[in-house]
């Protein structure tokens, strides 16, 4: 794409931020623009005032509107050569929604936690602009590509950040103004994908990465030539795999004899079940009475997660397919499908490297009506193709630099309220550099926006993965440490998490108490709200005495409390030799005292130190968790 600085219009345009459906910060000075012919006269007619200038040498205008007190919906007339009416302008809180895949993801995911709220969505004060995905390595770009405004209503819905709408609703029901979303997140990604090349100077290993990626053209090439590889093996694979050999029966047709294939449970991984970590094409094949009255009417099948991607077949039809290990596994059953009796469920897995199969704790069943058959339990499988695993690929949302300058860079013009932020999965593996990262990264956002240091309210990871207290260091602690450190950098704010996620998925869909808890903050650091309980207890200082360990908190809110036993549990210390035991602890008053005999001299203590800290059940009496932490003694 041409940038825009090379950009010559000769009739008037504006930036697709400034469109039909938009949402105005309130109470702020407003900067409207575009560009016109060189010299060209620019007339923005707005809520009974005209405001009027000149565009430049390079084509570009601009008016500042005074700040307006919310309200809409309004019309705003811009004329040059031609005359432009943007419809349905609301004025509110302009919020933007940030980060990975589970600031990312969508109501559509969420729809059957929450379907509530996909019937009743017809809330014409909450909009959307979606920010297309845009890398680019080499020019700060003022515009994008595509997008536009949008409301939730009927389907629309279905598109909209479930972290930003839950969290819209709240501010909307709370303050009674207009919320506009801009949603710029991206699956995958770093910190150092967010940030601009000057931030970038202080990490010279990002630098350093990216050095190719500035010469014109290589990407694509890269691009290009991993998909011919990429599609290679998949190929081959599915060539050699003999469940689909041209001329044979296919293993999914229901008159295929499958009598000789051996057992394996679902769910469960074959590297598990004595196959081994083998990776290529796999058969699996269950057979199901269903009722008649499960028959004639609209049926779904589930089937958790799959890694990594599958196709679904229900008596030899085709009902679905994923390509990739994350999503839940949800088909629809076309009506007349299933019949009364005997029906075969066939499923083709494609691992492509690590172990594969069907993830534990998640639901498989067949459902119609108000009546379910449980697929857990045996299912024949036989092996179609093995493979090694497929070539590694770039994965470029994870390049530095990636997206500062086609999704970030264009947004600075558009005045906002402050930024929601849920990320840090994918800085796991460069867990020391985040604090870093993420600070620098609020201070460069901060600095194009020019608007002092707005509201910057984040997610701290949630718990995830199997329940260990590990005596190294566990990454998502780390990570989580330096969340917490980052409210050291003024007005933000922290959504503790570690009682929301799941074990087994990456993106838990609880995501209306994380927006709940952001919402919290954004009270105290966009609203001014200083009497609210915004978190949950956070450590401040630890004294040792007799043997114990007593630990005080701020953010106690109406005093400290416990879930689900009598006394606090996840907690930890340590002696001299650093070999950390779980600690008892109790609650007295606004502190907790903690002790083990195992430890006699306690050095340091922790508290949900792990990936996954079950059972770590520390809040305040207003039922929010207390942030992971550990201290030296």
């Amino acid at each position: 794409m041409m940038s825009f600085e090379e950009r010559t219009p000769n009739t008037l345009k504006l930036p697709r931020l400034i469109s039909d459906g938009m949402v105005l910060q309130r109470d702020a000075p407003l900067k409207i623009w575009g560009w016109a012919g060189a010299g060209e006269a620019v007339t923005v007619q707005f809520i009974e005032h005209t405001y009027r200038c000149k565009a430049g040498a390079d084509g570009k205008w601009n008016v500042v509107l005074p700040a307006l007190g919310a309200g809409g919906p309004y019309e705003m007339d811009i004329t040059a050569d031609v005359k432009i009416t943007i419809r349905n302008i609301l004025i509110g809180d302009v919020w933007v929604c940030a980060g990975q895949s589970n600031m990312q993801l969508t109501m559509d995911r969420v729809k059957d936690k929450y379907p509530e709220e996909i019937t009743a969505c017809a809330e014409p004060n909450i909009r959307l602009f979606i920010v297309p995905e845009r890398y680019d390595f080499i020019v700060r770009n003022e515009d994008f590509e595509t997008g536009g405004w949008i409301s939730p209503e009927k389907e629309m819905i279905l598109q909209f950040t479930a972290v930003g709408y839950f969290f819209a609703q709240e501010v909307l029901r709370k303050y009674h103004v207009p919320v506009g979303l801009i949603a710029a997140a991206i699956g995958g990604t770093p910190a150092e994908s967010w940030l601009s090349e000057e931030a970038l100077s202080a990490f010279p290993y990002a630098l350093e990465r990216i050095k190719p990626f500035r010469q014109d053209g290589y990407l694509a090439a890269l691009i290009q030539k991993e998909q011919r590889i990429a599609s290679d093996w998949f190929e081959a694979l599915n060539q050699a795999d003999k469940g689909n050999q041209n001329g044979a029966m296919p293993w999914y047709d229901e008159r295929f004899d499958a009598s000789g294939w051996e057992t394996i449970p679902v769910p469960s991984f074959w590297a598990d079940e004595g196959l081994g970590p083998v990776n290529g094409a796999f058969w699996f094949r269950k057979e199901v009475d269903v009722p008649a009255t499960m028959t004639g009417i609209p049926a779904r099948l589930e089937l958790g997660r799959i890694v990594d991607s599958d196709s679904v077949y229900i008596n030899g039809t085709f009902v679905g397919s994923v390509s990739y290990q994350y999503p839940p596994r949800k088909y629809d059953v076309p009506v007349g499908l299933l019949r009364a009796g005997k029906n075969i469920i066939t499923v083709r897995i494609v691992s492509n490297s690590g172990k594969g199969g069907f993830v534990e704790d998640k639901p498989y069943h067949l459902t119609a009506g108000a009546q379910s058959i449980d697929l857990k339990g045996l299912w024949q499988y036989k092996i179609g193709a093995v493979s090694e695993p497929s070539p590694e690929q770039l994965y470029p949302p994870s390049l530095p630099l990636a997206f500062y300058n086609g999704m970030i860079a264009p947004l600075f013009t558009h005045r906002i309220k402050g930024v929601i932020w849920y990320q840090g999965e994918s800085n796991l593996n460069n867990c020391p550099m985040y604090e870093a990262l993420f600070k620098t990264l609020i201070a460069v956002w901060r600095k194009g926006w020019h608007q002092g240091d707005f509201p910057f309210l984040f997610v701290q990871l949630p718990n995830f993965a199997e329940t260990l207290y590990p005596e190294f260091d566990s990454a998502w602690s780390l990570v989580r440490e330096a969340q917490l450190r980052t409210l050291e950098v003024p007005n933000t704010g922290m959504a503790v998490a570690i009682d929301l996620g799941e074990w087994n998925d990456l993106h838990p869909l609880d995501k209306k108490n994380v927006a709940h808890r952001l919402f919290l903050a954004a009270r105290q650091a966009a609203y001014g709200d200083n009497d609210v309980v915004y978190s949950g207890p956070r450590f401040q200082s630890a004294t040792v005495f007799s043997g114990k360990v007593a630990l005080t908190f701020d953010s106690v809110g109406s005093g400290l409390a416990v879930k689900g036993s009598l006394e606090p549990d996840g907690f930890q210390l340590s002696g001299p030799d650093g070999k950390f035991y779980a600690a008892h602890a109790k609650i007295d008053g606004d502190t907790v005292i903690v002790w083990s005999d195992a430890v006699p001299v306690p050095s340091e203590v922790r508290y949900a130190w792990a990936d996954n800290p079950e059972g770590a059940n520390l809040y305040n009496a207003e039922s929010l968790p207390a942030s992971p932490f550990r201290a030296r003694l």
